[in-house]
């Protein structure tokens, strides 16, 4: 079968690695920006905020994230917002895209048991389900989820035994390498059909993403497997042990060029481009502890600064994540 096919088995296949909850942070295989502080939702909410404010977004918009594993980072957003204009949760509409029916239970249980009947989770299952007037979309961690091409030099991989093997011709692929100067590695499907899928689930919209990766594809490979805060290549390790298929994670660096394209393609503008560094910084996450700093005290202060050095530090995660923007008008 070819490599894409198989990661997809992998990731959402009956027994894939999404197909069920798995922890995510100390517990988990992996911590991301979400397990590690609560004010990355909570910079996110105060973009929002900022957004309405301006008149982009209205107040009845819906607010929907992708692929939310356990829906931490919505009730983070959502937390947040009630914190810094509770009124907004009046009109406001929260929900989820998410496919797998066994997750949608557990984001439904966490918010039941944070919000009760404060909040109404909305769940679809994709978002050709959506029929919006305005909306903001957020993801975390989302294009490095897709299924992918291994390329090297002229071809593509199949996977025979759990054993890569280059030999396939595929002229689609070929030219998508040529044009990202690649001649070895990852090159991302699905990403046109996602923005294609987008424009059509709402008139207005600005999403916002997070993920690692550059602006330029590297023309090498990045794609590697996660298994207990445990990083193995995955030519050199994971693949030859069958049992890391589907209970480990499977990721890859993300071209975010191609991803702009995806989006373009579609006439969506991409408004920004930046580390999270930046990013989170440009957003506000310095007012915000400032002002937890004001009502809460030195110590839980320096608790959650501690957190957040993690998110904007240039050797963690500062620089190596990226959020990247986009807006339909």
């Amino acid at each position: 079968m070819r490599f894409s096919d198989y990661m997809n088995d992998w990731l959402y296949g009956a027994q894939g690695y999404y197909a069920s909850y798995r922890p995510i942070g100390k517990k988990g295989d992996f911590y991301t920006a979400v397990s590690t502080s609560k004010f990355f939702g909570g910079t996110i909410a105060k973009h929002i905020i900022k957004r309405l404010d301006e008149g982009f977004l209205r107040p009845d918009s819906l607010i929907c994230e992708i692929g939310a594993h356990h829906g931490y980072l919505l009730a983070d957003i959502i937390e947040f917002i009630h914190t810094l204009r509770p009124q907004l949760l009046q009109t406001l509409r929260f929900g989820i895209v998410e496919r797998f029916e066994s997750l949608r239970t557990a984001q439904k249980k966490y918010f039941d048991e944070s919000f009760g009947n404060a909040v109404a989770l909305e769940h679809y299952s994709d978002l050709g389900e959506l029929n919006e007037q305005s909306t903001f979309f957020v993801a975390n961690e989302i294009f490095d989820a897709f299924g992918c091409e291994l390329f090297y030099k002229g071809k593509i991989a199949r996977v025979e035994n759990h054993e890569i093997i280059f030999d396939v011709d595929d002229p689609k692929i070929a030219a998508l390498a040529e044009k990202y100067k690649q001649d070895r590695g990852e090159i991302a499907l699905g990403y046109e059909s996602f923005a294609e899928a987008m424009k059509g689930a709402s008139k207005r919209f600005e999403f916002m993403s997070f993920d690692y990766g550059e602006l330029d594809a590297r023309s090498d490979f990045s794609i590697r497997v996660y298994e207990n805060h445990q990083t193995f290549p995955l030519f050199d390790e994971a693949l030859k042990r069958s049992e890391a298929f589907g209970k480990s994670d499977i990721t890859y660096d993300v071209n975010f060029t191609h991803v702009k394209e995806a989006y373009e393609a579609q006439k969506i503008e991409c408004v920004q481009y930046a580390t999270q560094l930046v990013a989170l910084i440009e957003m506000g996450i310095l007012d915000l502890l400032a002002m937890l700093k004001e009502h809460a005290g030195d110590a839980i202060y320096t608790q959650e600064l501690e957190k957040v050095k993690i998110l904007i530090t240039p050797s963690l995660m500062g620089e190596r994540f990226k959020m990247i923007r986009f807006v339909q008008e």
